[in-house]
């Protein structure tokens, strides 16, 4: 064992697998705390609202002693006692908010979407924090701001240019000063009306002709920003260039198609670049697609979906009440090709769906 590690966010199941896979031994704090969390976990804590996640650390320390704490999403900048890997919190939080992220990258001079000021439409309106695209929707009159305000009240936004294209990122490892591009990935959005913009999955690798200047765009990015350990760069491709979108600075949920098409364990490279080590570049080994699948009415899953893993991870514990909406369960592919890593996803997507009529 190279050590105890937490890990503690709102969603924890991918860098809990990664860690373990890589020889540490893993207590985790997680909103969900699935099925497959227990495999790759000592231990786990669940909590409900981010609120309690700080109590929820707390009662894990008085349990046990940790090597060190990695936080992920929804809780990067959390105040904590144990030793930290991964960027501090007086760094971390001018890349949780969607404004700072776009002055800085505009002091930067890498293309950005503009921001667009009131009364112009169509417009990309945007929470300042939140991640995963959830909230983010375009609206193109000034009644459909309204409503969007109405839903979301007293929620800070920013207006952005649209930007049509193709939704990417690149993750990258840094050690604070500089940074290495580990993969491209196409994400996969979710496209409903109500969560358009929201992540759903990736496919990984993603060889686009602008691959390499998304690269390195990403590289200069991530250097500049100081962050430490894994961070992502979000893009979307336009006709012409690469538009930087968001920081990342947390592990992404990318992480599991990553592995998978490079081969590669992003964990023991975070830790690794925390330590002022980053990785040689790799070649991907295969392709790999991930997709989660959303509840399309408010359901109950009776089945034990176990059986299915390793195409499935985020699995229910049979009997768990889902609204509609809800993310279910993460399903998966892999192949030689983009195409035939998306084929096997298919196949697994039905055989998952035989168990939610």
């Amino acid at each position: 064992m190279k050590g105890r590690v937490l890990v503690a966010g709102f969603a924890t199941r991918h860098v809990a697998q990664s860690a373990a896979h890589a020889g540490y031994e893993v207590c985790a704090v997680d909103h969900f705390c699935d099925q497959d969390l227990f495999w790759y976990t000592k231990d786990r804590s669940r909590f409900e609202d981010l609120d309690a996640l700080p109590d929820a650390i707390d009662r894990m320390c008085r349990s046990h002693t940790f090597d060190f704490i990695v936080l992920t999403s929804g809780a990067e900048d959390l105040a904590t006692n144990l030793p930290l890997c991964g960027t501090p919190k007086e760094r971390v939080g001018r890349f949780l908010d969607k404004l700072d992220i776009q002055h800085f990258f505009e002091e930067l001079h890498v293309p950005v979407p503009r921001l667009v000021p009131p009364g112009e439409y169509p417009v990309m309106v945007k929470p300042r924090r939140g991640a995963g695209g959830w909230r983010n929707t375009v609206v193109t009159n000034a009644r459909q701001l309204a409503a969007w305000k109405t839903l979301y009240p007293d929620l800070p936004f920013i207006r952005q240019e649209i930007i049509a294209g193709v939704p990417a990122s690149v993750c990258c490892v840094s050690d604070g000063n500089r940074a290495k591009a580990i993969a491209t990935n196409e994400q996969l959005l979710r496209g409903n009306e109500d969560s358009s913009f929201g992540f759903s999955g990736s496919v990984t690798p993603f060889n686009h002709p602008f691959r390499d200047q998304m690269v390195d765009v990403a590289e200069r990015i991530v250097a500049a920003s100081g962050c430490t350990g894994t961070i992502g760069i979000d893009f979307v491709i336009g006709n012409d260039t690469p538009y930087a979108i968001e920081i990342n600075p947390r592990f992404q949920g990318t992480l599991d198609t990553v592995e998978t098409a490079y081969g590669c364990n992003l964990f023991q490279y975070h830790v690794n670049a925390c330590a002022g080590i980053l990785p040689k570049p790799q070649k991907p080994e295969r392709y790999a697609a991930r997709t989660i699948i959303f509840a399309d009415r408010d359901m109950t899953i009776s089945a034990d979906l176990k059986h299915l893993a390793p195409n499935i991870a985020d699995i229910p514990w049979a009997g768990t009440e889902f609204e509609e909406g809800d993310a279910l369960v993460s399903v998966y592919g892999a192949g030689t090709s983009r195409s035939e890593a998306l084929s096997v996803l298919d196949k697994n997507i039905s055989t998952v769906r035989q168990y939610m009529r």
